[in-house]
């Protein structure tokens, strides 16, 4: 099942070139990734130090794997020290979509 994970990050103006140039060679790690999709990094309008990362997996499970890889982690806890606190991770599916049913529908005959 595809997932979305949204990874959410308060960088300063400082650390910004620093902090991006370390998310640029995750997502070149994770195009390498069993069940990688795709990837973007968004800059928040209204509090410009507020980054989000949505990454596209085929599923959560390749995401957790990709998560624990310990290239993944030497990368992330770069970032966490730089930025002196942890980043927040949240994990999303698409549900799975109930077959179309007919059998409500007057005259259906099942044909």
């Amino acid at each position: 099942m595809a997932a979305k994970i949204l990874i959410r990050r308060k960088v300063s103006k400082e650390k910004s070139g620093e902090i991006l140039s370390l998310i640029m060679k995750l997502r070149s790690l994770a195009m390498e990734q069993s069940g990688y999709i795709s990837g973007e990094t968004l800059r928040s309008a209204v509090n410009p130090d507020e980054y989000l990362v949505i990454s596209s997996w085929n599923s959560i499970d390749e995401w957790r794997q990709w998560k624990s890889n310990p290239q993944r982690e030497e990368l992330q806890q770069k970032i966490d020290a730089i930025l002196g606190e942890k980043t927040a991770y949240e994990e999303f599916y698409y549900p799975e979509r109930s077959p179309a049913s007919l059998h409500r529908f007057k005259g259906w005959e099942g044909g």
